[in-house]
């Protein structure tokens, strides 16, 4: 008997059995993000500062030759513009350290031309500096954009000789003001300007032994890449997934960019740039876009797999505009009004299957409703019925629907779609989606409906959904009504109104 008994809880302490014993993840798909993309991709959107000798001369694209003294912010304060960032959803900033004419914006040892030779400060401040110390009071990440082209140095053309002033003012940049999250740099030159062999391989190598934490932004990568318009508009398929060898920085085909390669060997983000305004740096006689119109580019940015990086220029006095801010504003109160509120939240789920077992909550379909991408639903291997059914407990109206990826795990579906129960008991298929990756944003016209079916139709791997929702936009259906007659001041105020009065306004996007 006491033999009995002991067998007996040697197999409670050591079970045999393998049904006992957790199933482990599924394997990641390669490519995967580092620890610096996954930050990167988080963070959804940064703020872009333009500023130099261009927003006192009304340029763009400046000579190189225009006097320093032009530099004179009269109300220069970088806390200001960290906290429209802030206040607006953004927590990266990245600043125009040196644009094509070659002016400074810290006293750098390799050139006169820059802070330094300005009156402002009496020739002793550093724009640099002062953003560095506001962004890390507010907890806000810093990028900086050092151009390639100079029109100023007369070095530029000379390959060994510009490349290590450049390499020395880069080094400057990342050694002196603390942590620097991102490093901007691009092809951009005018035609007809002097040859110039860039040694992309060695600034890379630099920037990473510099700063490790550090994202790389080029038309190529190596961390991110251009995606190949300056309307902050992403490909309807998006890959993360990249090949850095059919890449040249300067010489990209703009379709390769905006849709990446889901036979990439590499894992290369796409950023959208666009700017709040016609130009990149400020001019008095320009108006900002709407708040509307930033978040029908918000959807095609940030919902497409992208980062959007959207430039707001600080004005001849050194603060942001404040036609500017009440944009961002409303552009920030927009994307709150829209995405606060998961309609699907208190859904009953069921799914086609489940990693391991029903009872494994590492895999349950309910953790597509908590927040961030480490949760995950994952279906039952080696099989192609992959769907998620959900009932709504009463009948819901939306129009946007919201899909994540856990990407740390890889980008994996390549095609879904989402259907909707009918009064008449007949499914009908309401939107076809490609890639989804951190996040896809998909808007239809307005359903209304109490039973859902989210169906994976192909994918890379096994796949996985971090986060399903679906959402209520008012806003962008106003404005289709409204936008044909809008003056150019207007900036979307008339619509959030509107729009908190007039629920039953119903039209395709």
């Amino acid at each position: 008997m006491n033999l009995i008994l002991l067998c007996l809880s040697i197999s409670l302490i050591f079970p045999t059995s393998h049904c006992a014993l957790q199933k482990p993840p599924p394997l990641p798909i390669l490519p995967i993000p580092t620890a610096s993309q996954l930050q990167w991709q988080l963070s959804s959107m940064a703020l872009f500062f333009h500023f130099g000798t261009n927003t006192f001369t009304d340029s763009e694209w400046g000579t190189g030759h225009v006097d320093p003294s032009v530099f004179s912010p009269t109300r220069l304060n970088t806390t200001q513009w960290v906290q429209v960032a802030k206040d607006s959803g953004f927590n990266r900033v990245i600043l125009t350290a040196k644009h094509h004419d070659g002016f400074c914006l810290w006293p750098s040892e390799y050139t006169d031309y820059s802070v330094k030779s300005a009156s402002w400060r009496n020739g002793s401040g550093d724009v640099v500096k002062e953003l560095a110390v506001a962004a890390k009071e507010a907890g806000v990440d810093l990028g900086l954009y050092l151009s390639p082209w100079d029109r100023h140095e007369v070095c530029y053309g000379k390959t060994l000789e510009y490349n290590e002033l450049y390499l020395g003012q880069m080094t400057e940049l990342l050694t002196r003001y603390g942590e620097i999250k991102e490093v901007w740099l691009d092809g951009a030159k005018g035609e007809g300007e002097k040859d110039m062999e860039y040694f992309f391989d060695s600034w890379f190598s630099l920037i990473h032994q510099l700063q490790p934490g550090a994202i790389i932004f080029s038309d190529a990568g190596p961390d991110t890449r251009w995606i190949g318009d300056e309307a902050g508009v992403a490909g309807s398929t998006c890959w993360s997934l990249f090949n850095r060898s059919s890449a040249q920085i300067g010489g990209t085909d703009p379709k390769y960019s905006q849709g990446g390669d889901p036979s990439g060997h590499d894992w290369v983000p796409a950023e959208c740039d666009v700017s709040i305004r016609p130009g990149w740096f400020w001019h008095a006689l320009e108006v900002p876009k709407s708040a509307i119109k930033l978040l029908d580019i918000y959807y095609k940015s940030v919902g497409r797999n992208c980062l959007l990086l959207l430039n707001v220029p600080p004005n001849s006095s050194g603060l942001i505009s404040d036609e500017d801010i009440q944009v961002l504003q409303e552009f920030s109160e927009l994307r709150r009004s829209i995405f606060s509120d998961n309609l699907a939240g208190n859904a009953i789920l069921n799914a086609s299957s489940t990693r391991g077992s029903i009872v494994d909550s590492r895999f349950d379909p309910y953790n597509i409703f908590k927040e961030g991408i480490y949760t995950y639903w994952a279906p039952e291997e080696n099989l192609s019925d992959w769907a998620l059914h959900l009932n709504l407990q009463e009948s819901v109206s939306f129009n946007v629907l919201q899909v994540q990826e856990p990407i740390h795990m890889g980008q994996r579906i390549m095609a879904f779609h989402l259907e909707i129960l009918n009064e008449d008991g007949d499914w009908r298929r309401v939107i076809n989606g490609t890639t989804v990756g951190y996040q896809r944003l998909l808007q239809f016209p307005s359903v209304e409906s109490q039973y859902l079916k989210f169906v994976i139709d192909k994918s890379r791997a096994d796949p996985l959904i971090s986060h399903l929702g679906i959402y209520m936009d008012q806003f962008s259906i106003v404005n289709s009504a409204f936008h044909r007659s809008s003056p150019i001041n207007f900036y979307g105020s008339q619509v959030l109104r509107q729009a908190s009065h007039n629920h039953s306004i119903t039209a395709s996007i």
